[in-house]
C-alpha cells in the first residue's frame, strides 16, 4: 500500500512539510561543500534573480509560486517547510533540485543510480498549531541546533536574510525574541519526558 504522504496531486495555497532521505539511508551530504551545493540549488529556483546555465539558458524559477519557510539539511536527509500558491510548483521544485543534486553527487563521488529514497514525501499542514510545531521540529533536528550551519534558524534568530527564504509567516505569530523561547520550551519538555521514562524504567 502506498504511503499516505506520497500523493502526486498537491493543492494550491497550502503549506507542506517536505522530506526525503538517501537511498538505504546513506549519507547524501558527506562534505560541507555538498550542503552548500544543495542550498545553492534552492536559491537557483527560489531566488528573485533569474540564473542561467553555462550555455546561457535560463533556469526555471518558482519564486512567485512557492515559498520556502524553513529548512534543515542533515547528513542523510532533509526537511523543507513550504507554501505553494500554484498547484504542483512543489513537485517541479523538488524534481529540479533533487535531480540536479543527484547528478552533481554521482559525478563527484563516481557512482550511478538513485541517490534519494523513492520520491519526496509531503505532508499537508492545515492548522497554525501544526505549522508552528513543524517549524520547531525542523530546526531542532540537529543536537547543536543553534550552531548548525545548514538550517534556516539563523533567518529566524538574527538579521540574516535571503530572497529565497521567507520566515515571516512563522515569525509573525510571535513577538520579538519569542521564537527562541519557543524552541527552548520544547527542549525542556522533551528532557522532562526522557527523565520520566528513565525513572519509570528504574522503578
Amino acid at each position: 500500500m502506498p504511503s499516505r504522504n506520497l500523493e502526486k496531486d498537491y493543492a494550491e495555497d497550502t503549506y507542506y512539510h517536505v522530506y526525503n532521505r538517501g537511498v538505504e539511508e546513506r549519507v547524501i551530504f558527506p562534505e560541507k561543500a555538498d550542503y552548500v551545493v544543495f542550498l545553492s540549488l534552492l536559491k537557483r529556483y527560489l531566488g528573485k534573480e533569474i540564473s542561467q546555465d553555462i550555455a546561457g539558458r535560463q533556469h526555471p524559477n518558482y519564486s512567485g509560486e512557492i515559498s520556502l519557510l524553513a529548512f534543515c539539511l542533515m547528513p542523510n536527509h532533509f526537511h523543507l517547510l513550504v507554501y505553494q500558491s500554484k498547484k504542483n510548483s512543489m513537485t517541479r521544485l523538488l524534481r529540479g533540485v533533487c535531480t540536479a543534486y543527484a547528478m552533481y553527487f554521482n559525478k563527484k563521488y563516481k557512482r550511478v543510480g538513485h541517490l534519494f529514497q523513492n520520491r519526496f514525501k509531503a505532508a499537508m499542514i492545515t492548522k497554525d498549531s501544526y505549522l508552528l510545531h513543524i517549524s520547531r521540529y525542523i530546526h531542532l533536528n540537529p543536537d547543536k541546533y543553534l550552531t548548525w550551519e545548514f538550517s534556516s534558524l539563523p533567518y529566524y534568530l538574527s538579521n540574516k536574510k535571503a530572497s529565497w527564504v521567507d520566515p515571516l509567516p512563522i515569525l509573525e505569530l510571535f513577538n520579538q525574541g519569542e521564537y527562541e523561547e519557543f524552541l527552548e520550551d520544547y527542549l525542556d519538555y522533551r528532557q522532562s519526558l526522557i527523565e520520566i521514562k528513565h525513572n519509570l524504567a528504574d522503578s
